[in-house]
Order: structure tokens, then C-alpha cells, then sequence
């Protein structure tokens, strides 16, 4: 295992060449001069994130994978365990590698806090996803991102590159084992092109002694639309900063979760839809339960820049607080500085519905029952917007059995 160090550093860009190289070498010098972020900052506040980098390393060989869980068929696949893409399959219309075998490594970032150094100074590989000119990719590609040796650090890249007119829909799988402590740092790059759709669902279920601080950027091109749904339901602490930058004119995000906190898990979600073109819509809806001790934060921020006229915006996030030690905290915020726009924006934090239960015992449901028939209808909503609908049951299946689990 290596060090989180100059050293460790060193040997990383050692392997690296061109633009990779030039983002490590930036990574690193913003990793020496920030400090560990806190609750201090508006960007991390409700959350003080408790990890101590000292106590992970980087394993210098990716561990032994574990089968693949979730059924296909896909297009295309790729396996990335403790931070190294060790398989990669390309498909009919879509191109799937190895990142570090790629020259494709994207621009060098803005950095924003010590996690986002982090893991520009140490990624090393990732998966790049290429969708030709007007290819349709008929079924999902599959990234497995796993996370097996304890005490590692990993920060794996993914990017997703679709040529004009192109269409893809992208599944990652996040996961580690329960009673394994690790750090991931991932980071998510999607370049949508003119008239191009990309959605990506991703399905977290890091372990419950993971920690996770993801990033994802996306860029829209004109009338390009991108798509993100996420389910949220494992990791010790998990965060999720996601910006969305829709430069082209017409182009449009769609962005959907569902989530579940329990025992002392903290959820936390960062979300920045910015509109900088005319004509330009977006769709943000979140649903989210915290039981036991757990944490959950929304904070979602819809900026319109002067050139967003005729833009359509919304965002909604609401929140089911099932335990008096759970706790929630939803932010919505709107930055309109343009003057032809319509936007909304709603939140809610609350208990089970008094009105509901008693109306659903009334016709002769116990309570038990009648509250677990709340719970699922409350999530339903979200589910039923997730784009590969053979997930559905699969993620109704895993957040209820996290509320079974609840009421044990």
C-alpha cells in the first residue's frame, strides 16, 4: 500500500504523458495548499465528512473483482476495481477502454476542495467511453466500479464522449463489502455534442465502512440533452457535486434520484444546473428517506446566466424522516438573471402523512403495513422517471428492503 505523498505522487506521473500529466501536476500542487474541507464551507455545509487520508494508501495492484451482479444484456462493458480498469469490451457503435491507454484525458479542472486535488494528483485510470457520430446504442453499457482492498484509497475517471446526433444510456455500479474500510475518490466527465442524449444511471452501493466524495461535470451542447439517476443507498459517508453546464441553445437536463440513509450513514448531495444558452430547459427531482441515526443533505442550486432566455427550470427534492435521530436538510436556491424564464422550485422534510396511515388502516391495513405501502408509494415517483426501466424493480426491491430493515 502507498502513501497518500509526494513520493506516492511522484510514481503516479511517472507513468503519465501529456494532458493526464499536466492534470496530475496541477492536482498535486492544489492538494499541498488546501486543507481537509469542513462544514466551515458553504459547499460542505451540514456535513463534516471525518476522514482522515492517513489512515488509506493506494494499492499499487488492483484486487481480485467480484462477479458482476446485475443482469444485462449491454452494448458494451467495463470492469475498474481500486481505481485500475482491469476488462473492457467494446460494442456495436460504442467504444469502452482502458483510460490510461487513451489520450483523450479531458481539460485540465477547476479545483475546488482538497478531494477534487486528490484525486487529480493520484487517478491514474479510468474508462473512456467514445459514441461515434449518429450511433444509437441499442442497450446500457456497464461500468463495475469496485472498490476490494481494504484500507485503499482509489480515484478512478470516467469519461463519456458522444458525437453529435449520437444517443448512449451508461450504468455504473458502485460497490465495496460491508465491514471494509476504503476512500473513493471518482470523477465523472460527460461531453454531450450537438443533438447527442446521454443518460447515466448510477446505482451506489458502496459498503457501510466506504467513503465516497464523487464529483461529476457534464457539458450540452446545442440541443443535446444529459441525464443523471442516481440511487443512493450505501457508503459509510457518500457525497455527490454535480454541475451541469448547458452552453448550447435548446439543449436540456434531466436529473433524477432516489435515496435511503440508515444506522449513521450521511447522504449528501451537492447540484448545480447551470444555463448559459437560449431555449435551454432542465428537470431536477429528488426523493429521499433517512431512518436510525442517518444524515441526509440536498443543496441544488439553478442558475441562469443573461444569455438563458426562454429557459424552463425546476427542481424538487422531498424528504421522508422515519427516526427521531434521522435528520434532513433540503436547499433549493435559484440564480435567475435573465428576465423571460419560468422556474419553480420545491422542498419538503417531514414524517409519514398521519392522514394517510389512518386512511390506509381504515380499510384494514395494520399499521405496519400501512406505513410501508406510504414509504413505497413515496419513492415510486422517482423510480418509475429512471431511463432503463428494468432497474425498477431491482432498486424498489433494495430500498425497501433498507426500510425493512428500519422497522425490524
Amino acid at each position: 500500500m502507498l502513501p497518500i505523498d509526494q513520493t506516492t505522487h511522484e510514481r503516479v506521473t511517472a507513468a503519465l504523458s501529456g494532458r493526464a500529466a499536466e492534470r496530475a501536476r496541477a492536482g498535486w500542487v492544489a492538494f499541498r495548499e488546501l486543507e481537509m474541507p469542513s462544514e466551515r464551507l458553504e459547499q460542505w455545509r451540514y456535513v463534516h465528512p471525518g476522514i482522515d487520508l492517513g489512515a488509506f494508501g493506494l494499492p499499487d495492484r488492483a484486487g481480485r473483482p467480484h462477479p458482476a451482479v446485475l443482469g444485462g444484456p449491454w452494448s458494451a462493458s467495463a470492469v475498474n476495481v481500486d481505481g485500475r480498469t482491469v476488462a473492457a469490451q467494446d460494442g456495436d457503435g460504442v467504444e469502452v477502454a482502458a483510460l490510461a491507454t487513451q489520450s483523450d484525458q479531458g481539460p485540465t479542472v477547476a479545483i475546488a476542495d482538497r478531494f477534487e486535488a486528490m484525486h487529480e494528483a493520484f487517478s491514474s485510470d479510468g474508462v473512456l467511453v467514445t459514441v461515434p457520430r449518429g450511433a444509437a446504442v441499442a442497450d446500457p453499457v456497464l461500468i463495475d466500479l469496485q472498490a476490494v482492498t481494504p484500507d485503499s484509497a482509489s480515484a478512478p475517471r470516467i469519461r463519456i464522449v458522444a458525437a453529435a446526433s449520437s444517443q448512449v444510456a451508461v450504468v455504473v455500479h458502485e460497490r465495496s463489502p460491508d465491514g471494509m474500510p476504503a476512500l473513493v475518490v471518482p470523477r465523472f466527465e460527460i461531453e454531450v455534442d450537438n443533438g447527442a442524449r446521454v443518460h447515466l444511471i448510477v446505482i451506489q452501493q458502496w459498503g457501510d465502512e466506504t467513503a465516497a466524495v464523487a464529483r461529476h461535470h457534464y457539458v450540452a451542447g446545442r440541443d443535446a440533452t444529459v441525464g443523471l439517476a442516481e440511487a443512493g443507498l450505501g457508503g459509510r459517508f457518500s457525497r455527490l457535486h454535480l454541475s451541469v453546464d448547458l452552453i448550447g441553445d435548446g439543449s436540456s437536463a434531466d436529473i433524477v434520484g432516489a435515496y435511503f440513509g440508515d444506522h449513521s450513514q450521511t447522504l449528501d448531495y451537492r447540484y448545480f444546473l447551470r444555463h448559459a444558452a437560449r431555449g435551454t430547459t432542465s428537470e431536477m427531482f429528488l426523493k429521499g428517506a433517512v431512518a436510525g441515526q442517518s444524515r441526509s443533505v440536498f443543496s441544488g442550486l439553478i442558475r441562469i446566466e443573461r444569455e438563458g432566455q426562454k429557459t424552463s427550470a425546476h427542481q424538487t427534492n422531498r424528504n421522508l424522516v422515519l427516526s427521531d435521530g434521522a435528520d434532513a436538510h433540503s436547499v433549493p436556491n435559484l440564480e435567475i438573471l435573465a428576465d423571460d424564464v419560468r422556474c419553480g422550485h420545491g422542498s419538503a422534510v417531514g414524517p409519514l402523512d398521519e392522514e394517510q396511515r389512518y386512511y390506509l388502516m381504515s380499510r384494514g391495513l395494520d399499521r405496519m403495513r400501512a406505513d410501508r405501502l406510504q414509504v413505497k408509494g413515496f419513492f415510486e415517483e422517482a423510480l418509475v422517471r429512471f431511463p432503463v426501466l428494468r432497474f425498477e424493480p431491482v432498486l424498489r426491491a433494495a430500498l425497501m428492503a433498507k426500510y425493512a430493515g428500519v422497522t425490524a
